[in-house]
């Protein structure tokens, strides 16, 4: 199903949150361009209000930001095989973006590519559009203006699943609950990410959370490819 060998793959995910902890405190622009894109979303609108929905800010590019990107490769073949984790953090998406493209450019020998669950959909378009946002260039590996979509260095574990069928979205949880395939999340979910990060300001526990779904990508990739799941005792925090 693949054409790159595991060693060739960096699985990765991104935690966002809004730019600003509540609605209140956006700019006066920015409030009336959310009004419009609440607008847009709201499918009640008599008891609904955009400022009601401003949690569902973090995954609009536009409205959000990037505070952990969480990256994971495998090396060795077989039941023995690992997985080493590396996740860049913090307030500063600007750093959190420029170290995360140092890293990829270093990484970037030979056959490579990136693997995330919806990432075509979600991770890759938002790190090139925040990357853009921040004045950051973007690395070839994300660069995909111009190819072929055969060409395009992008494994999407969502996209493998649907198997051309492109009417329902199955979430990672659900992928590896179907797949037999246990998921260590036992603290937050994505949908609490928001409050940890602007009440609790626990970026450790984002990046905890972040590292544990992007094992998990790699888990249901290894699961879709036929490959022998790697071992809790194989997984290496870098």
């Amino acid at each position: 199903m693949s054409l790159y060998p595991l060693h060739s793959i960096l699985f990765l995910d991104i935690e966002t949150v809004s730019q600003y902890a509540a609605f209140e405190e956006l700019p006066d622009a920015g409030k009336e361009l959310w009004r419009h894109k609440a607008d847009l979303l709201i499918k009640d609108k008599d008891t609904t209000r955009p400022e009601g929905i401003y949690d569902r800010a973090a995954i609009y590019a536009e409205f959000g930001k990037i505070v952990c990107i969480s990256c994971g490769y495998i090396q060795g073949m077989g039941p023995d095989k690992k997985i080493s984790l590396k996740s860049f953090y913090g307030d500063d998406e600007r750093t959190i973006l420029l170290q995360f493209c140092e890293m990829l450019e270093k990484w970037t020998v030979g056959n490579r590519c990136l693997c995330a669950h919806n990432g075509k959909e979600f991770d890759f378009p938002y790190l090139c559009r925040r990357m853009i946002i921040q004045g950051i260039e973007i690395p070839g590996l994300l660069r995909i203006a111009g190819k072929k979509p055969w060409d395009i260095p992008h494994i999407d574990t969502l996209e493998y699943w649907k198997f051309g069928d492109y009417r329902s979205y199955t979430s990672l949880s659900l992928l590896a609950y179907v797949l037999g395939i246990p998921t260590p999340k036992d603290d937050i979910d994505g949908s609490q990410v928001g409050k940890v990060y602007w009440l609790e300001h626990d970026l450790q526990r984002i990046a905890t959370y972040c590292q544990k779904d992007v094992i998990t990508v790699a888990q249901v990739y290894l699961r879709l490819q036929g490959e022998v799941l790697i071992k809790p005792e194989n997984i290496v925090f870098r």
